[in-house]
C-alpha cells in the first residue's frame, strides 16, 4: 500500500529563498577583503554552484587557478575556514539589513502543512548563521518551532549530492523515505534526496533553471500553484508501488 506522507523536508537556498545572487556578491566582497582579486560573475557562480558548500567552492576554485607549485587548498584550511567566515558574516549582516523574501507559495505551503499535521524538516549544506539570518527574518526569532529536524552544514559535513544530510534528517525524524518529500532547486539537492530514497519536487532557481531535473518526481517553476492537495497527490502516483510504510 502507499505510505502516507508525513514530513516535507526543504532545501534553504535556492529553495525557499532566491538568496544565491547574495551569496555570490558576498563571496566577491570576502575575496575582496582579503586581497584576492578574484571575482566571480554570473556564468562562474552557475557553474560553482555543482560544488556544495562555501568552504569546498573556495577550494575548488583555487585549486583551478593556482600556480606551478603552489600548494593546494583543502575545505579544512585556515586561509579557507577565514574566507569563508568572512564571507558568512558579510552576507548575514546583508541579510539583516535588507528584505529577502521567501520564494512564492513558500510560506502558505508551510502553513497549510503544518496545519494538515504534516512534520516539517529542513536538510540543507549551508551554514547555521545564513539558516538562522533568513528565516529569522521571514519567519520570526521562533522560527525552529516550525521545523521539528535542522540539518546543516555543520551537522552533516559531508556535502550534497553525497545523502548524509538526508540520511541524518530521516533518522531524527524517525521515518522511512518513502513517508516524505524534498523540495529542492539544484541537481546536487536532487541527486541528494535521491541517493536517500525521498521522492523530489523541484523548484528551480535563477541559477538553476536550464539545468536537467530527470529522477524528480515533478519539476514546477515555483510553489505559487501548488498546494498540499497536489503534492499528496505526486507522492501517491510516485509510492504507489511501495508496500511498506517503513
Amino acid at each position: 500500500m502507499t505510505p502516507d506522507l508525513s514530513a516535507l523536508i526543504w532545501d534553504v537556498d535556492g529553495t525557499l529563498a532566491d538568496t544565491e545572487h547574495l551569496h555570490r556578491a558576498a563571496f566577491n566582497e570576502a575575496f575582496a577583503r582579503a586581497g584576492l582579486g578574484w571575482q566571480w560573475d554570473a556564468n562562474t557562480y552557475r557553474r560553482l554552484l555543482k560544488v556544495a558548500g562555501g568552504r569546498l567552492r573556495i577550494a575548488h576554485w583555487q585549486n583551478a587557478r593556482r600556480a606551478p607549485g603552489e600548494p593546494a587548498w583543502g575545505p579544512d584550511d585556515d586561509a579557507v575556514r577565514a574566507i569563508h567566515a568572512s564571507k558568512t558574516a558579510i552576507y548575514v549582516a546583508w541579510i539583516e539589513r535588507g528584505e529577502i523574501p521567501l520564494r512564492e507559495g513558500v510560506l502558505a505551503l508551510l502553513k497549510e502543512a503544518h496545519a494538515a499535521g504534516l512534520r516539517l524538516a529542513i536538510a540543507t549544506t549551508t551554514s547555521p548563521p545564513n539558516v538562522d539570518a533568513l528565516l529569522r527574518l521571514n519567519l520570526g526569532p521562533a522560527w525552529r518551532d516550525w521545523f521539528e529536524v535542522v540539518e546543516d552544514g555543520e551537522t552533516a559535513p559531508r556535502r550534497k549530492p553525497d545523502p548524509q544530510v538526508y540520511a541524518q534528517a530521516l533518522a531524527r525524524l524517525g521515518l522511512g523515505p518513502r513517508q516524505c518529500v524534498a523540495f529542492e532547486d539544484s541537481i546536487t539537492g536532487l541527486h541528494a534526496a535521491l541517493a536517500a530514497g525521498v521522492p523530489v519536487v523541484v523548484a528551480p532557481s535563477h541559477y538553476t533553471r536550464h539545468d536537467d531535473f530527470r529522477g524528480a518526481m515533478r519539476v514546477v517553476p515555483d510553489l505559487g500553484d501548488v498546494r498540499l492537495a497536489d503534492v499528496r497527490g505526486w507522492h501517491a502516483a510516485t509510492c504507489g508501488s511501495d508496500t511498506t510504510t517503513a
